[in-house]
């Protein structure tokens, strides 16, 4: 007897679920290469520009490349762009297994510069990822479930920047940077076998979606001007870029800021503390779902992540550090997966490759924006204001203390300050805060609306 239909489908978030499966896997594998890449770079030239230059080489390509990632998924099946992403960053890990060997083998002198070629390939082939799978996870999820599955795609970043580092470090002393490689391979490969096991919903063509369609560079710009004509969401974009600046403002200084007062080892135990804090978010957001409102979620977890900012003013301490650092990035998942289930929401499935990469432009765009923000701030004026005869020296010292690191201190201080003032200049934007009641949600946004995923066997 023939199975019906409905009992031969299984539930579309079994597709989401194998697919998240095989990213975690690929996003591990990823992290490991590109943190023990990094060592080996730093090892070989002893310059931190040339170690920079390999995230400078990551970033921005992928930002570059993304408007047109954006259009090419709204134009391809979904599953097809993933697969072909995972099969580009496998080609650049083969060339850079490849560089290895050849140097090993003597036949030319391995300089640093030559990884930023396969670096670039990666990077360009990694653009079309994210956009394919966010865009996907609109289709493969029930309405009410987008904000959890969100969540858990958080998680996968909490774990991937908790355990990369930690997986480098053993595994550089036990397989080496070839050995690494290949394992990366493997987790390509893996995530490749858990795409072919699943099949992506099409969806269906929105009014905005025919109204764009003609020549890939009307296509590329309807992104931009989707957003720009509604407030909110252009409101939202602006919102999460701070956020997304602060973060990497925070990243960048936690470092010198630590090693300030204490030495590399404690640095390394407060970083991973302050990765669980991720973590913990992640499974938070994954477990709860957070607010009914999502946009409550938004503002109210930016304020919240701006507070403990504000407490680097106290005596430095590593354990305080490492307890502010975690309740920071605690909240940042739950921003991150309330603000992702809003835009998956309120914009058409056919449209949100574009939509979505303009997103991930200004997000990737922020990296090297904080980076050079940290830096002129840090040296130029907060260091110098807070060194022992600084400008504020007698003001503020006898709170927030003198000397070196001081001034990072407060500069943390001001950046929670900054988080705190924008989600209340936010909460005073009606556009912003009324999003999910004046821009409808987007016909058939949820997984209930379309045909379901359907999830077959490799063969």
């Amino acid at each position: 007897m023939n199975p019906t239909p409905q009992s031969a489908a299984p539930r579309p978030t079994r597709a989401f679920g194998i697919t998240w499966l095989g990213q975690v896997a690929s996003l591990v594998g990823s992290g490991v290469t590109q943190f023990a890449l990094g060592i080996e770079i730093y090892k070989r030239s002893g310059s931190v520009t040339q170690f920079s230059l390999l995230t400078f080489f990551y970033l921005l390509p992928m930002a570059l490349v993304s408007p047109l990632a954006g259009a090419l998924v709204d134009r391809w099946d979904r599953r097809k762009v993933m697969l072909l992403s995972d099969l580009g960053s496998g080609i650049a890990s083969i060339c850079i297994w490849a560089l290895l060997q050849a140097s090993a083998a003597g036949a030319w002198k391995l300089e640093s510069w030559h990884f930023y070629g396969p670096i670039i390939l990666s990077a360009l082939f990694n653009a079309f990822r994210w956009p394919a799978f966010q865009a996907s996870t609109t289709l493969m999820v029930p309405k009410e479930q987008l904000a959890r599955a969100n969540g858990f795609v958080e998680l996968a970043s909490g774990v991937g920047q908790l355990v990369s580092p930690v997986l480098a470090g053993v595994l550089l002393l036990k397989i080496g940077l070839e050995g690494i490689v290949l394992m990366d391979l493997s987790t390509f490969a893996f995530s490749m076998v858990t795409l072919l096991m699943v099949r992506f919903p099409k969806p269906p063509v929105s009014a905005e979606g025919a109204a764009a369609r003609g020549s890939l560079w009307k296509e590329m710009g309807l992104g931009w001007r989707f957003i720009r004509t509604r407030p909110g969401l252009l409101g939202l974009l602006g919102l999460l870029a701070v956020v997304n600046i602060v973060m990497g403002m925070v990243m960048v200084l936690i470092t010198p800021l630590i090693l300030s007062f204490t030495d590399a080892a404690t640095l390394g135990k407060v970083m991973s503390l302050s990765g669980l804090g991720m973590l913990f978010g992640g499974i938070a957001m994954g477990v709860w779902g957070g607010p009914k409102r999502r946009i409550h979620g938004v503002i109210g977890f930016v304020l919240l992540a701006g507070l403990p900012l504000m407490l680097a003013v106290l005596p430095p301490s590593p354990w305080l550090m490492g307890v502010c650092a975690a309740l920071f990035l605690f909240n940042i998942p739950i921003v991150a997966s309330c603000g992702q289930t809003l835009w998956q929401q309120k914009v058409p499935p056919d449209v949100q490759g574009r939509v979505f990469s303009v997103r991930r432009m200004v997000n990737l765009l922020a990296a090297p924006l904080a980076s050079v923000l940290a830096g002129v701030l840090s040296d130029t004026l907060f260091e110098p204001w807070m060194a022992k005869d600084g400008a504020l020296a007698n003001s503020l010292g006898p709170w927030v203390g003198t000397g070196t690191g001081r001034g990072i201190a407060l500069l943390f201080a001001v950046l929670g300050a900054v988080l705190v003032v924008q989600a209340i200049v936010a909460w005073q934007n009606p556009h912003i805060r009324n999003l999910e009641e004046e821009l409808p949600d987007a016909e058939a946004g949820a997984a209930s609306a379309v045909p379901a995923a359907v999830v077959q066997a490799s063969h």
